[in-house]
This record gives structure tokens, sequence and C-alpha cells, in this order.
């Protein structure tokens, strides 16, 4: 069986955590990475993760069957003119950068490029990413093959359309960092009470691991925001204190505003 090649243009951490997932996996995959500003990053992935690395990815184009744009989306403009000439048609081009969809890449790209947009997270890490994913036009069954191996290793995923995948990169692409401030917020306020830095950090973490797994094995929120929330208990007090703040319809700004900034970051008139 025919060994795929994959080609990362970009090491930043996004291509790392999908990187580590897919090492961690054993997936029967060559992999390229490439990175033309950062040498020491570039050798520090390559000795870490035992894969391959190019300063110059323009080389290693044509012995690809995929190819991961892993670089900011303000980048995508000068590498996609540079990759245009380079493709041999049979290669399946990916991104994960907020706001560029597959018909932004297949309007840059000779006709009938295989094209895909993955919005993974950095749980990718530790092959926990909530992954989502829209296939562009052209996309055969067998690169679908491929494109779902590599997503598998790094977590669950969700196919949407591309405007759906344009809606929800906030939900589970950014909301990770909204989660982590959430718990810096709730470490501060453990700290508060005297206790030291170390100890609210354990008390804080160990609490949200605890009730993730709650999470994972009875996948329903408020059935167990209830079952914490006696009626006119202490949780209770809390919880209005959290609605007197507009809690719910703050977090439901910072989505739209994610998605705002993210939709105008990959905007072809800000990217062409």
């Amino acid at each position: 069986m025919k060994q795929e090649h994959i080609l990362f243009i970009g090491a930043g951490r996004m291509a790392e955590a999908i990187l580590a997932g897919m090492v961690q996996t054993e997936l029967n995959m060559k992999i390229t990475v490439s990175n033309q500003q950062d040498t020491k990053r570039l050798h520090q992935l390559q000795n870490q993760y035992a894969v391959e690395s190019t300063e110059d990815w323009r080389h290693t184009v044509e012995h690809a069957d995929v190819i991961l744009l892993a670089c900011p989306p303000s980048e995508h403009p000068n590498v996609l003119t540079s990759l245009n000439p380079l493709l041999t048609g049979s290669q399946l081009v990916m991104t994960v950068a907020a706001g560029i969809g597959p018909s932004v890449l297949e309007s840059s790209l000779p006709d009938g490029t295989a094209t895909a947009w993955l919005m993974p997270n950095t749980s990718a890490d530790v092959q926990k990413s909530m992954s989502i994913y829209s296939y562009g036009q052209y996309v055969t069954s067998e690169q679908k093959l491929i494109f779902e191996k590599i997503v598998s290793s790094i977590g669950p995923s969700e196919e949407l359309s591309e405007q759906q995948v344009h809606q929800m990169t906030a939900v589970t692409g950014s909301a990770p960092a909204f989660l982590y401030y959430f718990v810096e917020a709730l470490e501060e306020a453990a700290a508060s009470y005297g206790i030291s830095n170390e100890q609210a950090r354990k008390l804080v973490i160990e609490m949200v691991i605890g009730s993730a797994a709650m999470l994972d094995k009875h996948r329903d929120p408020e059935k167990l925001r209830y079952q914490v929330t006696s009626p006119g208990g202490a949780t209770a007090a809390g919880i209005e204190s959290l609605q007197k703040d507009d809690f719910t319809n703050s977090l439901i700004r910072a989505v739209h505003a994610t998605n705002h900034r993210a939709k105008e970051l990959g905007s072809s008139k800000n990217l062409f």
C-alpha cells in the first residue's frame, strides 16, 4: 500500500498540535514540516517528532499527496501564489486558517484543485480536538479517506458547510481560550481567600477535569447544573450573580466578535 505524504507549510502552534496527534496515532504517513523563517523551531519539531523538514517547501510539493497550510491568514496570498504553478493536479490542499474556506482556496489555485478547510483546536495535541471541516467541490472519495484519517488522529470531528464552519469557528476553535480565561478567573478568586497560587491552580484545574468527565459521561450540561444547584442554596446564589452580570449573553457576544474578526481576516478583500 502506498504511503501518503503530507507537507506542512508552517510550523506554528496549531501545526505542532496536529503533528503531535498524528505521531501519537502512528499514522502510516510520511510527514514533512516546513518553516522558512524560524529554522530553530523547524529543527526542534524534526527532532521531537522524528519527521522530515525543509526550509523550502517548494521542492517538496510535487511529492506530496496532501498540502496542509498551517500559516496565518495574512500569509496565505503569497503562499497560494507560489503554490499555484507547482501543483500537479492530484493533491489535496487544506488549510487550518480562520476565515479561509475551500472557495477561497479554489479561487486562488488551478481549476479542479481539491481543497478542504479544517478548523481544529490545540487539544489536537492530546487527541481531543473537536474539529469541524468542509470540503471543496473537487475532493475525491480517496482524498476524503486520507483527510478523515488525518482528522480522526486528533480527535472527534463534524463535517459542516463552509458557511457553518465560519459560524462555528468561535465555538470549537476559539472557545477553549474562553474556558482557560474562566479558569484563570476562578484561580484568582480561590487565591483571594489566602491559599497559595499553586493550591488555587490545583483546586480549579482538577475541578474542571472532573466536570469535563461528567459532561463526557452524561452529555447534558443543564441537567448536571441542576444537580449541583439546590434551590435557594449557595450555588444558586452564585448562578444568580452570573445571571445578573449577563453571563450567557456576554459569552454569545464573545462568539459573535470572534466570528466577525475571523471573517475579516479571511476575507478576499483583506487577503488579495
